[in-house]
């Protein structure tokens, strides 16, 4: 039986369920779904995602309503899980990548990780761990083996 899936945020301060997300695989540590947008934005529509744990990122690929893909958006994640009771809450540590279509790679949100450390919201630990998540993402990005990220997570679709 799959966890019930949890996404906690630090910014904002949040924990919501994730119960309308479709787990399609969780194997080999990495958990896949697809998922309609929880808030939706002007083109961010649905998408599928895979958990990568023993590697602190989730990987996404965002889709407007008719099925063009908007860019591969990627969080630095840690997780918990609760045997007892079959929860899985994935805690998003901020920092974000996102690859457009073209190949263009941004990294967001590195400022909120300092207003979070400012504002006692995330641990020293937990900064460095997000620092290391984001820098071993980076490193498959730029070295091009970010693709066998997308090929797995394109066999679910």
């Amino acid at each position: 039986m799959y966890p019930r899936l949890f996404r906690k945020r630090i910014i904002p301060a949040e924990c919501l369920p994730l119960d309308k997300d479709e787990i399609v695989s969780f194997e080999n540590n990495r958990l896949v779904s697809k998922w309609h947008a929880i808030r939706p934005k002007k083109d961010l529509h649905h998408g599928i995602s895979c958990y990568f744990f023993e590697d602190g990122f989730k990987v996404s690929k965002f889709y407007t309503e008719d099925g063009t893909l908007l860019y591969w958006y990627c969080d630095i994640i840690d997780y918990e899980y609760n045997k007892e009771t079959n929860e899985l809450t994935v805690i998003d540590l901020l920092a974000d990548v996102i690859i457009y279509p073209d190949g263009f790679v941004k990294v967001v949100d590195i400022d909120e990780m300092v207003d979070a450390l400012d504002a006692d919201s995330i641990t020293l630990p937990m900064l460095k761990t997000s620092l290391r998540n984001l820098d071993h993402l980076l490193s498959l990005v730029y070295s091009g083996r970010f693709a066998d990220c997308q090929s797995y997570i394109e066999s679910f679709e």
